[in-house]
């Protein structure tokens, strides 16, 4: 077996790759995990996780991911912030570029997870932090007595209006169908709530700003195809996501939406290289999926190496 700067190199700090790590390390696997931004991933923008067993009536996500930190570095796991440019298969070995540094390893688990969507309307990019945002949970407490708007139907858009009324002075939620994508007990929330109004079959069709930030949003309705403007001081984009996998389009099989193509076993198309998480295929992505794909990961990784192990 070459000799190696690490053996597990775990990319992307959310649910995923804390789990892989935590696991990993207590494997004894010398392990680096790599985040490009904080620890905790898209749960660090959640207000309240509901569905975590062993805290009944939920815990704030921020707080969940800081347990989850401090737990995974119990047994020696490293941690480091930066941008990974680049993964090389050099077979045996993989080198993994972050920042410009060279780190060999004998494998790679990749917990990228997801990104928000945009709406790509002109002037969306520029607005944002000026009334345009993509976090309720990071933002919403700037937009105190003002009316509110979140963009989409599904669960991250219910939560967020229902975290957004205890500031705005009312929630507009703008949905391009005729009901709501979110599970039952949200959408039972958001219909009897008297500060969240539904625009249904609606899209935001442009915005409304001036030299203070954003000022209102045109809709247009998809059936009457009528166009109405509606005054919001903030608007909350909620309307899917995107994986982050643009690095390793080229080393990796992906799907048509750029999910890395991955079965339960957390394989891809490359030996000692393996996705876990929101970043591959997967039919639920959820704080517990994602902890399971880290834990297999973390197990077909120490499996790989053992058989490289068992070559040299």
């Amino acid at each position: 077996m070459k000799q190696t700067d690490y053996d597990v190199v775990i990319i992307g700090g959310g649910p995923a790759g804390m789990t892989a790590g935590l696991y990993a390390s207590r494997a004894e696997l010398k392990t680096l995990l790599v985040e490009k931004m904080i620890m905790g991933g898209q749960v660090m923008t959640t207000t309240r996780v509901e569905n975590w067993p062993g805290y009944p009536g939920g815990i704030d996500g921020p707080e969940l991911m800081v347990k989850f930190q401090e737990h995974c570095v119990e047994f020696g796991l490293e941690t480091t912030t930066g941008d990974v440019e680049k993964i090389e298969d050099l077979g045996d070995t993989k080198r993994v570029v972050v920042d410009g540094k060279e780190i060999l390893c004998s494998v790679v688990i990749i917990a990228t997870g997801v990104v928000p969507k945009k709406l790509e309307l002109p002037g969306e990019r520029e607005l944002v932090g000026r009334g345009v945002s993509y976090c309720a949970t990071c933002d919403g407490a700037f937009f105190r007595n003002v009316p509110i708007a979140v963009i989409g139907g599904g669960d991250t858009a219910a939560e967020e209006a229902l975290f957004l009324k205890r500031f705005g002075s009312k929630v507009i939620m703008v949905h391009r169908r005729d009901q709501m994508r979110a599970t039952k007990i949200l959408q039972t929330r958001i219909l009897a709530d008297e500060k969240i109004e539904m625009a249904w079959d609606s899209v935001v069709d442009s915005l409304v700003s001036d030299n203070t930030g954003l000022t209102g949003m045109v809709l247009r309705n998809l059936k009457t195809n009528e166009l109405r403007e509606v005054e919001v001081a903030g608007m909350f984009v909620a309307v899917g996501v995107d994986p982050t996998t643009e690095f390793v389009k080229d080393l990796l099989e992906l799907d048509e939406t750029g999910y890395i193509k991955s079965g339960e076993d957390t394989c891809t198309n490359i030996p000692g290289i393996y996705a876990a998480g929101d970043c591959r295929t997967t039919i639920l992505k959820q704080i517990s999926t994602a902890v399971g794909d880290g834990a297999v990961a973390a197990l077909k990784a120490e499996q790989h190496i053992d058989s490289l192990r068992q070559k040299s």
